[in-house]
């Protein structure tokens, strides 16, 4: 039998929903929350501990919330709440009954291990959007980048919308956070080459050999990357406009520019 809850106003149901609204709370607490089936496996396979993990069992079945249990870290407490509590916390209606309280990490440039010394890294600077780092995670992880690292953060990385937004892509790739001085410093110390998306001294994307060591760095569509980055690239790059407009969402930007470099590598 599992503990169950069925009060709006038991403290747990109010602390996840602080951590879902609050910055402040999920970084005081070290915790965070998780939403649907697939994006809370993931983070198990990816290495987060999970604290706690609430089911319904009206939309979940017993067999899903076992294979969890059996997967998750065993200090993972199961509890089963009520379907109209469930309806309040969830975002969306198609996340298969379940949601998880698990510990975050802290995600140290300090800590970033690259496994290759070939490594092809995506670099995202002052991302506000959280739908925009979503889908640079879903881009990453489709192309298996080495790293992903974000220099001067607008949000935390542990935003339910990035995890919603990246499906759950957050915990599949290898993730680090600083500024951009801080990252600059571990590319040159690394030996990787650094390619900026920017207009200005600029040469065509597919003319650069992205098959050495390479960074490859984007910034927000509103204000491009700060100064710091275009003193320090190895090579500025541009993908050629042939429309009215001169630029893209940053998020199919960076998709182009990864999957150039994964083609010249052979995938």
């Amino acid at each position: 039998m599992y503990k169950s809850i069925t009060s709006f106003h038991n403290p747990l149901i109010k602390q996840i929903a602080l951590l879902q609204e609050k910055s402040r709370e999920r970084r005081k607490t070290q915790l965070f929350v998780i939403e649907g089936l697939r994006e809370i496996s993931l983070a198990i396979k990816g290495g987060y501990l999970l604290k706690t993990v609430l089911f319904c069992p009206d939309i979940i079945s017993e067999e899903e919330v076992f294979i969890l249990k059996e997967t998750s870290n065993s200090e993972a407490e199961f509890i089963e709440i009520a379907s109209d509590i469930y309806e309040k916390l969830a975002y969306r209606s198609s996340t298969e009954g379940v949601l998880a309280i698990a510990h975050s990490k802290a995600l140290e440039l300090a800590d970033l291990h690259l496994a290759t010394k070939n490594p092809l890294i995506l670099v995202a600077e002052a991302f506000e959007k959280p739908g925009n780092i979503g889908a640079l995670l879903r881009t990453a992880d489709a192309a298996k980048v080495n790293a992903v690292i974000i220099a001067n953060p607008k949000t935390d990385m542990f935003n339910p919308n990035i995890i919603r937004s990246s499906v759950g892509c957050l915990f599949t790739n290898k993730i680090a956070v600083g500024s951009t001085s801080e990252i600059i410093s571990f590319l040159k110390e690394n030996n990787i080459n650094i390619y900026c998306a920017a207009l200005q001294a600029s040469v065509s994307y597919d003319t650069c050999d992205f098959t050495r060591s390479t960074a490859i760095v984007v910034g927000t569509e509103a204000t491009g990357l700060s100064e710091e980055w275009l003193q320090n690239s190895t090579q500025n790059i541009i993908i050629p406009m042939q429309g009215e407009i001169d630029s893209m969402n940053v998020s199919v930007a960076g998709g182009i520019l990864i999957f150039e470099a994964k083609r010249q590598r052979g995938f």
